[in-house]
């Protein structure tokens, strides 16, 4: 059920992410469900596939269609309140990704997969939910640009796998994983920190 919980709670961020991002560039409704609908199962729907769960884990249970259904019809009559599409798209995009990497590092885990893909299948969980809306969108993925997201997502999940090693609950692990992730985002945008440019100062 714990499980579940948190798995849904990114589902809502990642739909309320998509319908915003829907909304920027004016789409009907079904556009904005649509964009909403692979915004938040796009990623586990990747992660499933490569872990060769079948039926992925969307089909298994009416419950994460009913929930995004839902989330998109709050979003849309709260749009107004959402004065700030472009802020609120990137908190829900965050938080979303700090949920999405953890429950794919647990998924691997069940898998008994090693550390390191355990790490790469919560980076993917997390970011290719957004690469999917970015491209139907016709924006250049955020997971591509210089600044930090991805990157983001593997620190936390390597901080799960270090923080193990400790006496600590398994839930505070996963809370404060969660957290690092998120905030690593935060600042990076707040900073304006980025990676490395392997382009000349002219040319980025």
């Amino acid at each position: 059920m714990y499980y579940l919980i948190i798995d849904l709670l990114g589902v809502v961020s990642f739909a309320i992410s998509g319908v915003l991002a829907a909304l920027q560039k004016r789409l009907d409704i079904f556009g904005v469900f649509i964009i909403a609908f692979v915004t938040a199962v796009g990623g586990g729907t990747i992660r499933d596939i490569l872990i060769g769960i079948e039926p992925v884990t969307w089909l298994q249970d009416n419950i994460y269609m009913y929930t995004i259904i839902v989330t998109v019809i709050f979003a849309l009559i709260f749009k107004e309140k959402l004065k700030y599409l472009r802020t609120s798209l990137f908190l829900f995009d965050t938080i979303g990704i700090g949920l999405y990497t953890l429950v794919g590092v647990e998924k691997g885990m069940v898998a008994e997969l090693s550390a390191v893909m355990c790490i790469a299948l919560g980076t993917i969980t997390a970011c290719f939910g957004g690469v999917v809306r970015d491209i139907l969108c016709n924006d250049i993925p955020v997971i591509f640009h210089r600044e930090i997201y991805a990157t983001a997502c593997v620190a936390g999940a390597t901080s799960y796998f270090l923080m193990r090693l400790l006496p600590v609950p398994d839930d505070v692990v996963f809370i404060i994983s969660v957290v690092i992730v998120i905030t690593i985002r935060l600042l990076a945008v707040k900073f304006k920190l980025a990676l490395p440019s392997i382009y000349g100062k002219n040319e980025q």
